[in-house]
């Protein structure tokens, strides 16, 4: 027997879950009654404003107070046929171009893009000089664009709720934002001010999905399966898990080559995809010994992570890893990740027993508190 999923459902659903986790309700059937009764008052207002159909008007938000808005154009990542619209290009000089390419290095998005397609993206990139105070993007307003920072620039993101703004995150000369809104068809979930005169690349809304969230679907459907068997993603839902594939990238690393280096900051951590790899970490010989000697502590394979404690207590690398033989490793970067999922740390929590595991393992006693008090426990991994 087929079953059919209604349109709209996965998308209802996942606006839903993004409200629960957003605002932690304790009446979770309380809540769930009040969202759906507001949304539903708003569309039918909306349909009455507007004298649209009510099919016309797209049903999921991204804040409990929106009304929704009309849909816009659908897009379906699994169709081959050819686009209908010319491919999108700005003139650049070759200084433009250079600086492009820099800027856009190391931005997720884009690593698993093959050499035409990454082409096509930075033809289609134009440059934007902003201002103190610009407000880059607003919260509520559809997505128009994805932004990639040039190196230099400051900013603020601001979310506004219950009448009150907070500032939840920042950028400071690198990154990129706006992807969300474009990916998942959602009005913008925050608002992004320019704190300094700085400057942007930006990529259109129909580039992007064309070339990014189609190569986000084929990298969905490559990763399904492995995803499923990561002990780090099983308390995740599936569409949670599907989300993470999208912001990760994969690397190839050589036999003993370094992957992270003790005493380095952490912006991301690593599964293994393939191979092993091993980690070390540097430690006095004797007390009162200045000279430190390299050991072993722990040895990665498919499917294991590592790099993530840093993540959790923000501290710099507590350890080395090395590649043994040849390695692929998925990288995920964490402003992203906390980005699409929410706090990473509430994901890392529901694991708080495998890091006691690891604590234990390594250093015989655990390091955490009886009442999870992340500020109190040592960072003994990488």
């Amino acid at each position: 027997m087929s079953i059919e999923i209604p349109p709209g459902l996965t998308e209802l659903l996942q606006s839903f879950t993004v409200e629960v986790l957003r605002n932690q309700p304790r009446d979770l059937l309380d809540f769930a009654l009040q969202y759906f009764t507001q949304l539903r008052e708003s569309v039918l207002s909306l349909t009455r404003v507007l004298g649209v159909k009510q099919e016309s008007v797209w049903y999921p938000v991204h804040s409990f107070d929106l009304c929704p808005a009309v849909c816009a154009e659908a897009f379906n990542p699994d169709e081959d046929e050819e686009e209908k619209e010319p491919c999108v290009s700005h003139p650049k000089s070759d200084e433009q171009r250079q600086r492009l390419q820099e800027a856009c290095r190391d931005i997720l998005l884009f690593k698993n893009l093959d050499p035409e397609e990454m082409s096509q993206v930075l033809d289609a990139m134009f440059e934007k000089i902003c201002v103190h105070g610009e407000h880059i993007i607003d919260q509520e307003d559809d997505g128009d664009n994805f932004y990639v920072i040039e190196r230099c620039g400051t900013f603020s993101v601001v979310v506004r709720a219950d009448g009150t703004e907070k500032l939840v995150g920042s950028y400071d000369n690198r990154g990129s934002f706006g992807e969300l809104a474009l990916m998942y068809n959602t009005p913008r979930a925050a608002t992004v001010i320019a704190t300094s005169p700085g400057a942007l690349w930006c990529l259109d809304r129909l580039t992007f999905r064309r070339i990014i969230v189609k190569n986000n679907a084929k990298k969905r459907r490559m990763y399904e399966s492995f995803m499923e068997t990561l002990p780090l993603l099983t308390s995740l839902e599936l569409s949670e898990r599907m989300k993470v594939v999208d912001v990760i990238s994969s690397k190839v690393f050589g036999d003993a080559q370094q992957i992270i280096a003790q005493g380095d900051s952490a912006d991301c951590f690593y599964i293994v995809e393939s191979g092993q790899v091993r980690i070390a970490m540097k430690r006095s010989r004797t007390k009162g010994d200045q000279e430190e000697e390299e050991v072993h502590i722990a040895t990665c394979s498919r499917g294991q992570y590592f790099g993530e404690l840093a993540l959790v207590t923000n501290r710099p690398r507590a350890a080395s890893a090395y590649a043994v033989g040849s390695v692929k490793c998925l990288v995920m970067d964490v402003k992203a990740f906390e980005r699409l999922l929410g706090p990473c740390m509430d994901i890392m929590k529901r694991n708080i027993a495998n890091y006691e595991e690891q604590l234990v393992t390594l250093f015989g006693s655990r390091l955490i508190t009886s009442c999870g008090s992340y500020g109190q426990m040592c960072s003994c991994h990488c």
